[in-house]
């Protein structure tokens, strides 16, 4: 694809809920006594952490615990409640990074996972909105360091923790940590009775009820598995003790006291055991064993209930429906989709799984100690036929976009992970299973490159030692590591990757193989990373060419070589070449039908780039244009895509001469990003930085101070006073101090930004001499000619020794110099100086190049101040074909072209050309500027007086 763009975001309504916060349970119990000790290390810490008496399974009840203070929140109206499964690290900057774009949080931009969720913490730790985040059974404590939200200014951030990790490392960082342990006997006892009072059957607590819960030892969990066990069967709790204790004794070989690590894996396992034999005899017959079984080895957290109509699914259940208890007949019917929905909503209502459709992706979740009581005990001993049958069905409810559904994707990367940790080695014969690959290119998609490096490290390594080094998909393995580097912008260890497994690829798969094209891509796109843009353009030229051979020009993949290939020329100064390009790529692109919209908006947008490079303005605004609509209806108003898009636009505009439309715009995206991203976001104080610059540009300067002045102190504050984007800014506001007179404040600044860039980049730096050029033209405007002049001579000399008689910068710091001598009366020293800019720029940029255009009008007029008019016509009928080609008949230029060039027609005597010119100049001014701007109206006057001076005279006597 050309360009991946993220779904569009509706506008922040307060309060914001996200994640999956469970529902509380039947006859939830508020525990007192455990509520007083949280409550009180809540008033002294941030953070506070609930772990478990006994290391390893759960059980105790702290999710729920967890969900009664989310719940809490939530009806006390705090302004955030975020619930992220923190499992794994990766998932926590999931729902970070998806709170961000929720929230609308500065930096957040929907591209880069990672970014997202940094910029999510930086706004917790600035906002003054309430805010409580939970991280539910947290694993890995080590991984998380980068990611613990940050203390609330105003103390009205909270963080809950559920981890069965014990480990001291959590009480660091002011969090205190509290130990949950099972019911106390009257908590349970209370918890018994409620449920059966709620169930209508309170006849089932009889005199047997307390031996029950001390067999059961006071485990939330196990006395759920029991207690709907007993209500579903009618079962006293006198007759379930009694099969309890059969049950324990099944456990003694299932599974042995010592082998019972978990400390309460005997008691959860019989109460499991007892009711999965009870469902295993309901309807749907025979199923509610392979359901567990298969529902086991997925996330706890949940999973999506489309996963059960997969057809993997209903043909595993098939395959192991119980006989005994199945219809007698010689073969069973294949199960339905309809009939593995049913048998979800079965293991739901013996509280073996929780499914609920109100949590999206996470619809059927199950504990983490009911599924590994499953996997140790259940008689389904086909453990391949299970996990491969999880991993086909998880593979094929993957979007095909991740963008479309991220949070489904999300889910089903940590589902994944799970599996493939109860799998080993199970899913990588005779192949790595495809949902591995899946999984790792939706990491990438997601922007999680940090996840994604150690993912694709992981796997290149796994299929390496399995199948081979060179084995098809450990190649690929490598080729999106590679490219993972890349992103993550680890551009060296990229290009490492990327030479030996590009090499590899065209060797053992062929050079038509889709790994192949991708290895070389990547490996181009990294040396251009690195600088190396020549490599790049060698690698690439060849991509494309491979491409267009041997898939044809229509193919996606060689679209997509022939667009980086063009970005490539555009970066290495080769405009033209980028155009001819591009525009074959958009007209493909607009034809080929099942090609994504994002890949035509990202074609425009960079053919657009292209011809602003070479000044062809007025093809550029109308496909910019264009972009901003098609990106506004995918996206829509308020993406930051949107917002750079418009910005795009608007420079266009004033570029093209259309300031006040420029000015419109910009007023528009600087109200929006204000409003979005806060008024001390950088992208904030750019938009206002190119407010300025129109309004200087349409004589505003005095308007454009002030924001230039709030762009530099914001910028020194928010960057620091010597990075590149404060410079720049300080030399913008040089620019409009000295458009307004201010030309000792102006070389004040330009004396500081010469100091910094010779400091930070070097004397010899080409923005270091074009900073030199700036601050040289400041002491002209100051009056303060002879110093002027005397440094852009030395800066044209340094320019010429240091960068060559042709580089764009030697040229244009000697057609300054060349405008110095013409203000002097030099026109004859100005003369060879601008001979020499408009060969050099012809040579380099092309004839048709905006910037030789200009330069050929700066040596008209230099023939024309020595009384040259008649070189000096041609040279300007070029400009005014020049500009009306690339900025259109009626540009601000054009017409000021035509001006120029009546003017010299009527210096040689060619009036009547010079008149009729000079008449359409006047009407296109009047009618695109208005007649009172200054340019109409020296126009006008000119007409005036020339047409006075061709009447005539009638003398009387």
């Amino acid at each position: 694809m050309l360009n991946q763009y993220a779904a569009p975001q509706a506008p922040v309504e307060w309060p914001v809920r996200m994640g999956p916060v469970p529902t509380l349970a039947s006859a939830f119990q508020p525990r007192i006594g455990l509520r007083e000790r949280v409550e009180q290390a809540r008033a002294g810490h941030a953070t506070v952490v609930l772990t478990q008496v006994l290391s390893g399974g759960g059980g105790v009840g702290k999710s729920q615990l967890a969900a009664a203070y989310a719940h809490q929140s939530l009806a006390e109206g705090t302004d955030l409640v975020i619930w992220v499964n923190a499992a794994e690290t990766q998932q926590v900057v999931s729902g970070y990074s998806e709170a961000a774009c929720r929230i609308q949080a500065p930096g957040a931009a929907g591209q880069d996972a990672e970014t997202d969720a940094r910029a999510f913490r930086d706004w917790l730790a600035a906002t003054s909105r309430s805010w409580l985040v939970v991280l539910d059974d947290l694993t890995d404590v080590e991984g998380m360091a980068p990611w613990w939200p940050p203390p609330s200014p105003g103390g009205g951030g909270r963080v809950l923790v559920t981890t069965r990790r014990r480990d001291a490392l959590l009480s660091g960082g002011g969090r205190a940590v509290i130990e949950v342990d099972t019911y106390t006997p009257s908590e349970a006892m209370a918890y018994v009775r409620d449920r059966f009072t709620d169930a209508h059957m309170p006849h089932l607590l009889d005199a047997h009820a307390e031996v029950v819960v001390r067999k059961l030892g006071a485990l939330p969990l196990a006395l759920g598995l029991a207690a709907a066990y007993m209500i579903n069967e009618n079962v006293p709790c006198t007759h379930y003790l009694e099969l309890l204790t059969d049950s324990q004794l099944r456990m003694e070989t299932l599974l042995p006291q010592q082998a019972d690590t978990e400390g309460y894996g005997q008691q959860i396992a019989a109460a499991l055991l007892l009711t999965l034999d009870a469902a295993q005899q309901c309807t749907p017959a025979g199923l509610a064993v392979p359901a567990m079984s298969l529902a086991a080895h997925l996330d706890p957290a949940g999973h999506p209930e489309d996963l059960w109509a997969d057809a993997a699914v209903t043909g595993y259940l098939t395959a192991h429906r119980s006989r005994s208890t199945a219809p007698a007949i010689s073969q069973p019917p294949d199960v339905t989709a309809e009939q593995a929905q049913a048998v979800l909503r079965l293991l739901h209502r013996y509280g073996l799984i929780t499914c609920d459709s109100q949590h999206g992706p996470r619809a059927v979740r199950l504990h983490a100690l009911t599924a590994r009581a499953v996997r140790e005990t259940s008689p389904i001993p086909d453990t391949l036929a299970t996990v491969r049958a999880t991993a086909d069905a998880l593979a094929a409810i993957w979007p095909e976009t991740d963008h479309t559904d991220p949070a489904l994707c999300a889910v089903l990367r940590a589902n994944t992970d799970i599996l493939a940790a109860h799998a080993g080695e199970l899913l990588w014969q005779p192949d790595g299973h495809p949902v591995f690959y899946r999984a790792g290119k939706s990491l990438f998609n997601a922007g999680l490159y940090a996840a994604a490096v150690t993912h694709w490290h992981h796997l290149a390594a796994t299929a390496g030692r399995l199948l081979g080094p060179e084995h098809a998909d450990t190649l690929t393995a490598h080729v999106i590591l590679g490219t993972s580097y890349r992103e993550a912008r680890r551009t060296s260890e990229a290009i490492g990757v990327l030479e030996q497994v590009a090499a590899d690829a065209e060797r053992l798969l062929g050079p038509e193989h889709p790994d192949t094209f991708t290895a070389r891509n990547s490996l181009a796109l990294s040396y251009r990373d690195a600088g190396r843009g020549e490599e790049a353009i060698g690698v690439l030229e060849q991509v494309a060419a491979d491409a267009e051979r041997l898939l044809g020009p229509e193919h996606r993949e060689a679209l997509t070589a022939r667009n980086n290939l063009a970005t490539s020329y555009l970066k290495a100064g080769r405009g033209e070449e980028a155009i001819t390009l591009l525009e074959q790529v958009v007209a493909d692109a607009d034809r080929v039908l099942g090609l994504g919209p994002e890949d035509l908006i990202a074609a425009r947008a960079n053919l657009a780039t292209a011809y602003a490079m070479v000044g062809r303005m007025a093809e550029v605004v109308p496909l910019e244009e264009q972009v901003v609509a098609d990106i506004e209806q995918l996206l829509g108003p308020e993406h930051p895509d949107t917002l750079t898009a418009r910005s795009n636009l608007a420079i266009s505009y004033r570029e093209a001469g259309r300031t006040e439309d420029a000015i419109l715009l910009e007023e528009a995206v600087v109200a929006d990003r204000e409003r979005l991203l806060g008024p001390e976001h950088p992208d904030t104080f750019t938009a206002r930085n190119n407010l300025a610059l129109s309004y200087s540009e349409a004589g505003r300067a005095t308007d454009a101070i002030p924001l230039e002045e709030a762009v530099v102190a914001g910028f020194g504050r928010l960057l620091g006073a010597g990075h590149p984007d404060t410079i720049t800014a300080r030399n913008n506001l040089a620019g409009s101090y000295q458009e307004t007179g201010r030309s000792e404040e102006a070389i004040t600044l330009l004396e500081q930004v010469v100091s910094d860039r010779k400091r930070l980049l070097g004397p010899e730096h080409p923005d270091t001499l074009t900073a030199r050029s700036n601050l040289a033209a400041s002491f002209r405007k100051a009056g303060r000619d002879r110093q002027g002049i005397t440094l852009e001579e030395q800066v044209a000399a340094d320019a010429e020794r240091m960068l060559g008689l042709e580089h764009p910068i030697t040229l244009t710091v000697r057609a300054n110099l060349a405008f110095s001598y013409l203000e002097e009366g030099r026109a004859e020293d100005a003369i060879p100086l601008l001979e020499q800019v408009v060969g050099g720029r012809e040579r380099l940029l092309g004839a048709e190049h905006a910037d030789t255009v200009t330069a050929r009008a700066n040596l008209a007029f230099s023939y024309w101040q020595v009384g040259r008019a008649e070189e000096a016509i041609p040279l300007e009928e070029e400009v005014v074909g020049g500009r009306e080609r690339l900025l259109g008949a009626e540009h601000p230029q054009t017409i000021k072209a035509r001006h120029s060039l009546a003017a010299s027609y009527r210096a040689v005597g060619r009036v009547a050309e010079a008149n009729s010119l000079l008449e359409r100049a006047v009407a296109d001014a009047e009618r695109v500027l208005g007649r009172e701007q200054p340019l109409t109206v020296e126009m006008t006057d000119t007409l005036r007086s020339w047409q006075r001076a061709d009447k005539p005279r009638w003398w009387r006597w």
